[in-house]
């Protein structure tokens, strides 16, 4: 669950016990401490000792510093502060998390000699501390029992002081929004299989609305009515029936083109009669991360008040074996009335995701779709989990989406399309197959979605790698990373708001 850690932004702060924490920059001759915090010689001797140079996120402490009324005194290092970026500061905001502990209760000083951060700076300090704060132990009932509650870091509460405070109000709130955002779709994404399904996922979008979402849950009989015979094809082998959400934001005039968001919402990915192998199936109760990061941009975007208008589409189903479950060698109509030859049961999200795009860009005629896909292993093997793999009809929209990621350091990489890889997926007995083979396994499932986006400009990331088990970061410690909500937040703020 989202850490419940508790932060205020002030423009001073009177210390009475609890940890410290000040910041330093590289080989600057004062640490940004006050006399009544701890005397210029006891900090001086401190760092001398630990050899502390303040290269960028190292760390002194000083446990019950003398003449100090902190209980423990931690120097955070910037490195060299001419250069830091706004993700310079949401690290080290990540980085300050990480020294808390079982403190209950934390200030931080900011402001360092020459070296304040101003209010974007700010907002993206506090905001790493939200996001490394986070854990999901929720679950972890009976090793809990008889622990101190004051002694939970998740419980914290964080005094943060910097001169911007009065100024930075509006990019605090901002970055609360995209920081509640990130959180839920890392909560999706770790919540267990049995405990989130098609309809439970569902009901995470619908309560979007008192932020001022318009939610539509589409059931299987309005699917059957509208002809999505590939996503539906992929549900029938689950009891749990299947649910396609559309959420509407406005925050621009009625007429603006809207800006949309699809995301593969599959809750449990058996592989179906392709059945997987048992090592890591536990896993793929994450192969709707990218529903879960269309939900938490949604959320995002309405609770900043975003100046754009917004359709976020998410497919849920569960790809089970079972004797009504769609079979290798099967054909399946989409709804936009192409023919699917199932070779494997198991390249399932395209499915979903063919009806979704062509269901979102029919009804909404969009500026542009993007959509997000835990949906191919091979995108890990050609790039690790580094970057998540990005495949575009436009270069001005991947342009757009490769500056935002370098941004918010949800990094992407371009990848090709084109026609020899095209051509891997046409079938000899329907209109397309549903996978290429081993080769080239990343692209030829982007090729699968291309057609069916006609001429809209369209991305899809493919985040397999980077939205589940990926490396930890500053900011991230959880398995679920809420990869794709800060990275389309930024590109919707920098590229589509007025």
């Amino acid at each position: 669950m989202a850490g419940e850690i508790e932060i205020k932004v002030k423009k001073s702060a009177d210390v009475k016990g609890g940890t410290v924490i000040v910041l330093k920059a590289k080989d600057a001759t004062a640490t940004a401490a006050t006399p009544d915090i701890a005397p210029a010689e006891v900090l001086e001797r401190a760092e001398k000792v630990a050899d502390f140079k303040a290269s960028r996120l190292s760390t002194c402490v000083i446990l019950a510093p003398h003449g100090s009324p902190a209980d423990k005194l931690i120097v955070l290092g910037m490195g060299e502060t001419a250069s830091l970026t706004e993700n310079d500061w949401l690290n080290a905001g990540g980085a300050t998390a990480a020294t808390f502990g079982k403190a209950a209760e934390v200030t931080v000083f900011v402001d360092m000699p020459d070296a304040a951060p101003d209010a974007a700076m700010l907002a993206q300090f506090v905001l790493g501390m939200r996001l490394r704060a986070y854990t999901f132990d929720r679950y972890k009932v009976a090793t809990k029992k008889g622990e101190d509650e004051s002694a939970d870091p998740s419980k914290v509460k964080v005094t943060v002081v910097a001169a911007a405070s009065a100024d930075a109000k509006k990019a605090l709130a901002a970055a609360d929004a995209v920081g509640d955002g990130v959180l839920l779709a890392r909560d999706l994404v770790n919540e267990p299989a049995n405990v989130l399904g098609p309809l439970e996922f569902a009901d995470h979008a619908v309560a979007l609305g008192k932020l001022g979402v318009t939610v539509e849950v589409l059931t299987e009989k309005d699917m059957k009515k509208l002809g999505m015979g590939a996503l539906l094809a992929v549900a029938q082998g689950s009891v749990r029936p299947p649910r396609l959400v559309v959420m509407q934001w406005q925050g621009a005039k009625s007429g603006d083109q809207p800006v949309a968001f699809i995301g593969k919402g599959v809750v449990f990915d058996s592989g179906g009669i392709s059945i997987k192998p048992a090592s890591g199936m536990d896993e793929m109760k994450g192969d709707m991360g990218g529903a879960a990061a269309v939900t938490g941009l949604m959320h995002a975007l309405a609770a900043r008040k975003a100046k754009v208008n917004a359709i976020g589409i998410i497919g849920l189903v569960e790809n089970m074996p079972d004797g009504n479950a769609y079979r290798p060698g099967d054909v399946v109509t989409s709804m936009s009335g192409q023919t699917i030859e199932v070779l494997n049961t198991d390249a399932e999200g395209r499915l979903v995701l063919s009806d979704a795009l062509h269901y979102c860009n029919d009804r909404f005629k969009p500026k542009l779709m993007i959509n997000l896909a835990t949906l191919t292993g091979a995108i890990g093997v050609a790039l690790g989990p580094h970057h998540a793999g990005l495949f575009c009809n436009d270069d001005s929209l991947a342009a757009a989406l490769t500056g935002a990621g370098l941004k918010t350091q949800e990094k992407l990489w371009r990848m090709p399309l084109g026609k020899d890889y095209d051509k891997m997926i046409d079938s000899k007995i329907a209109d397309m197959k549903n996978t290429g083979g081993r080769q080239a396994g990343a692209i030829t499932a982007a090729q699968f979605l291309k057609r069916f986006v006609g001429s809209t400009p369209w991305a899809h990331l493919d985040i397999a790698s980077t939205a589940m088990g990926a490396p930890s970061s500053e900011v991230n410690h959880s398995w679920g990373s809420g990869f794709g909500v800060r990275l389309l937040n930024a590109f919707v703020a920098d590229n589509h708001e007025g």
